[in-house]
């Protein structure tokens, strides 16, 4: 996605060879207008899918959902990381490690909102070790639904993420790859050639 590559080269910060700050646009402050366009572009690969229902995760990946989720006219949810006082019980949950933060973390899900027989986008900001995505993914399943997609802003194609998606049979589609961020610069990688699940 141009838009998204051009806002990468002009205000991502190559913090070393496997972090990229994003700060200015997507973690911290965002850009509606950028978001806004993310949410048109998933909606428009990801629209023959009937997709019922999108799952992220908090917070990062929440915008860009919202987005999407208003162009296909489906509701959002969100896996919690943090023990909330109203979500105690019947709840799907998977452990994910944060590749940026360093730690792991049981996500949360309530079964209210996930059912048999949804057709679920997941949507998330970064695609490193793929650790997020497929514990997204781990809880569409627990509910018997159907992962009818991986829709990721960046992914660094130089991380097993990405294989260990497309190993699973996951149809996976990223906004911008980058191939390296070596010598503090933002290299991006081919577009992904269309897969055949």
């Amino acid at each position: 996605m141009k838009l998204l590559r051009e806002k990468i080269e002009l205000e991502g910060i190559v913090l070393n060879e496997n972090v990229l700050k994003v700060d200015a646009f997507i973690n911290h402050q965002m850009d509606p207008v950028l978001m806004k366009e993310i949410g048109k572009e998933f909606a428009a690969r990801f629209k023959t899918e009937k997709i019922t229902k999108i799952l992220t995760i908090e917070s990062s990946g929440i915008a860009p959902a919202i987005m999407t989720g208003l162009e296909l006219n489906v509701p959002v949810i969100f896996a919690r990381k943090r023990k909330s006082l109203t979500l105690t019980t019947d709840l799907y949950t998977s452990t994910v490690y944060s590749f940026t933060k360093q730690e792991s973390n049981e996500i949360t899900v309530s079964k209210d909102y996930i059912c048999e027989g949804d057709h679920v986008l997941i949507i998330d900001d970064f695609l490193a070790n793929g650790q997020a995505a497929i514990g997204l993914a781990g809880i569409v399943e627990q509910a018997k639904a159907k992962v009818s997609g991986i829709g990721i802003l960046i992914e660094k194609s130089f991380q097993p993420g990405a294989n260990e998606i497309i190993a699973k049979g996951y149809r996976l589609e990223s906004l911008a790859r980058i191939e390296s961020l070596k010598d503090g610069k933002v290299n991006f990688a081919p577009k992904r050639q269309i897969q055949n699940i």
